[in-house]
């Protein structure tokens, strides 16, 4: 899709990955951004075009009123994750839960809410889920969390026949590690998120399905794309 004149809404928009996604699509000409984010007040909206959204995505209610608000959205962002659960044999039930329930459910429940949103776009609207490379083989030290983003990656698969016949084409940005704080500890070479942010919306502009936006996601998803098994092994040593 064209992101210059689009309206778009990002999820968990007030640090990170998320601001700079906000950021990357003023940058490029996006005509509005609903900035969401569990608490508002937390988005810093120097553009006017940034309208700040509350929006947790595991409260039906504040999806509900997303959706009414961000009522002419024709790019949805879906950007919100955490990482409570790591090594799936010590981590307990209420974490695991807690990356399910924002991770695959709550990402869910906001495309449902805006599904009839983006029918109304003119052109082809678009729906990005941004991921992450563990979606395609485990992280053994993040295993919950991986296992979260597995299912999203297959909820993302599930929707793109589902959607497309409605003129709703539906992404999976794939990246690897992102200096963020979510793994700000973890010793693994990571991507600044302005970096990440662009080569995103590039692979969303070019349309494609499965975009890896860092040098990392670039190399493990070649690796993945000739030999999965290969990337499972490579991926069990972090």
């Amino acid at each position: 899709m064209r992101i210059q004149g689009c309206v778009a809404l990002v999820t968990g928009s007030n640090r990170g990955l998320g601001q700079a996604l906000v950021e990357g699509l003023l940058a490029v000409g996006a005509a509005k951004v609903y900035a969401a984010a569990r608490d508002a007040a937390k988005i810093a909206a120097r553009d006017t075009r940034v309208v700040p959204v509350t929006l947790d995505t595991t409260k039906t209610e504040q999806i509900a009123a997303a959706a009414r608000t961000a009522s002419d959205v024709t790019l949805l962002v879906n950007n919100a994750g955490v990482l409570h659960s790591h090594d799936v044999l010590s981590a307990t039930q209420a974490e695991m839960e807690a990356d399910f329930r924002t991770n695959v459910h709550g990402t869910l429940a906001v495309i449902r809410a805006f599904v009839p949103v983006l029918e109304r776009a003119p052109g082809r609207a678009t729906v990005v889920n941004v991921l992450s490379l563990s979606s395609l083989a485990s992280v053994p030290s993040m295993g919950g969390y991986s296992a979260s983003k597995a299912a999203a990656y297959s909820v993302t698969q599930a929707l793109r026949p589902a959607l497309g016949g409605r003129g709703i084409q539906v992404l999976a940005a794939l990246p690897g590690p992102i200096d963020t704080d979510m793994v700000r500890g973890m010793q693994l070479p990571k991507t600044r998120s302005a970096d990440v942010a662009k080569a995103l919306l590039e692979g969303v502009e070019r349309g494609e399905e499965d975009i890896f936006p860092d040098p990392m996601a670039q190399q493990m998803g070649a690796l993945w794309s000739k030999s999965p098994k290969d990337f499972e092994r490579a991926f069990a040593s972090f």
